[in-house]
């Protein structure tokens, strides 16, 4: 039996803030014979044919929000003391976090992985064959639990839109695209989804009171809901406020037990190109796209939530985030926050609700794209896209230059505004005979901790190589 040691909502959040949208390479929607721009719009096709290297053949890491580590972690001002501290410290002040903070918090990460993949000519077209791993989560802080973590000397504090979510499934995807006539080209793609694990985690309307004995008594509205094959709850007594009602359990960690394939769904995409050229506008292409629609059905959905009621929370304490001589420090930090956060959400099991059914993340994308006339290698490109994807939905705006200079060579560079902030991106693909090689980022890596992970929330990076013919 494999045990979780810390609780699934405090160990996504960790890591999370040190490390969700499905092989989105927006730096290469506008490149010709990027091998996986069926993914990004499935009325694309390729030049050439092509099958993947197991795994390296793409990876898709990305990352982007509106606040990072550097609002979380502080070089502690106190020369004395320890060289980092978290934002509880007491060297370090509100204002100082605050001004690192957006009112409400976003972070969403990615890692896909393209298991195997191929595309040749054929039937008339263009066609696909995929196995992908997709992995997203995201994570919704508003700024009203940083200050209440911080205890900034108010009496009462309101917390609203606490959430985190985590999916991980596979997909088999079949595409096929065909020119319908000198101008219009459409495409779609099937994909048959095998469901691995999803959490969803939810706090609105939590109010927190401080009473005369300084403790915070919490009110709100708390539900957690785990979608994992073999998932049960530990549990821990906690007395009531009212001690005459004796004590109740609570979630204090979960356990998970033979994990394996847990739902299965259907996903659909759709997409199309026009070029302009007999409508009097030589070397313009539209596009369009709308993927991943479709649903999971998960067999069974474990639930915890706390029923409403009050409790009392000691509040939150800070603790080294140095690694000290002693090799248990690491783990001592992530389960100490671990139990506050534990204790803060006060969840309780419900049981397995029984089977549940969710939504894929729709993309929508609109794309302009205009070839010089008097030097077609060079081309500018317009993507819009939008994700619907209820609270963690954005938007983005990006506009590229990229530039063939010869047969078996492109690529570009590109600015982008969106939903969290404004970024800068890049591509390579080198796509010879025999093989092809592509590498870039949609957010270019800014300054980093020396692991390497980026101060701020917007970082990408990917690559594969492949074998063309």
């Amino acid at each position: 039996m494999k045990r979780c040691n810390k609780f699934l909502l405090v160990a996504a959040l960790l890591s999370s803030v040190g490390s969700m949208l499905a092989q989105d390479f927006n730096s290469a929607y506008f490149i010709d014979d990027y091998k996986y721009r069926h993914d990004l719009n499935p009325a694309f096709g390729n030049g050439q044919d092509y099958v993947s290297l197991p795994v390296i053949g793409s990876l898709s890491v990305k990352m982007q929000g509106n606040f990072g580590i550097d609002g979380i972690i502080f070089k502690n001002p106190n020369p004395t003391g320890k060289k980092t501290v978290t934002f509880l410290h007491p060297d370090i002040s509100w204002a100082q976090v605050k001004e690192k903070l957006a009112d409400n918090n976003q972070l969403s990460t990615n890692l896909d992985v393209a298991i195997i993949s191929a595309g040749f000519k054929g039937f008339g077209g263009y066609n696909t064959i995929e196995i992908n791993s997709r992995t997203s989560a995201g994570l919704r802080l508003p700024i009203d639990l940083f200050e209440f973590a911080k205890n900034t000397g108010n009496k009462r504090y309101n917390i609203s839109d606490l959430g985190f979510r985590a999916q991980s499934y596979v997909e088999l995807a079949l595409g096929h695209s065909r020119q319908i006539n000198e101008d219009l080209r459409v495409g779609a793609k099937v994909k048959v989804l095998v469901g691995l694990a999803r959490a969803n985690i939810e706090m609105d309307h939590v109010v927190a009171d401080l009473t005369d004995q300084n403790q915070w008594v919490i009110t709100g509205q708390a539900k957690a809901n785990f979608n994992v094959k073999g998932l049960t709850f530990k549990e821990a007594s906690k007395r009531y406020k009212d001690k005459s009602r004796g004590y109740y359990k609570y979630v204090k960690e979960v356990k998970v037990d033979n994990t394996g394939p847990n739902g299965f769904g259907l996903g659909l995409d759709l997409g199309a190109t026009y070029k302009m050229d007999h409508l009097g506008v030589e070397g313009l292409t539209l596009s369009a796209a709308l993927t991943d629609l479709g649903f999971i059905s998960w067999r069974n959905s474990v639930q915890a939530s706390n029923h409403g009621e009050n409790f009392i929370f000691n509040g939150f304490h800070d603790i080294s985030v140095n690694e000290d001589r002693d090799p248990h420090t690491a783990d001592y930090q992530a389960d100490t926050y671990s139990d506050q956060i534990a204790d803060f959400a006060n969840l309780q099991n419900d049981g397995d609700q029984g089977s549940e059914r969710t939504m894929l993340a729709a993309t929508a994308r609109l794309g302009a794209e205009y070839v010089l006339p008097v030097y077609s290698p060079v081309s500018f490109g317009l993507l819009l896209q939008h994700r619907f994807d209820g609270d963690y939905s954005w938007t983005e705006g990006r506009l590229s230059a990229n530039y063939k200079p010869l047969k078996w060579v492109d690529g570009g560079v590109n600015v982008a505004l969106n939903s969290f902030t404004a970024s800068a991106g890049w591509v390579v693909n080198v796509h010879p005979s025999g093989f092809n090689f592509f590498i870039g980022m949609d957010h270019i890596l800014g300054t980093t901790t020396k692991e390497f992970i980026p101060l701020s929330s917007n970082a990408s990076l990917n690559m594969g190589m492949n074998i063309a013919f």
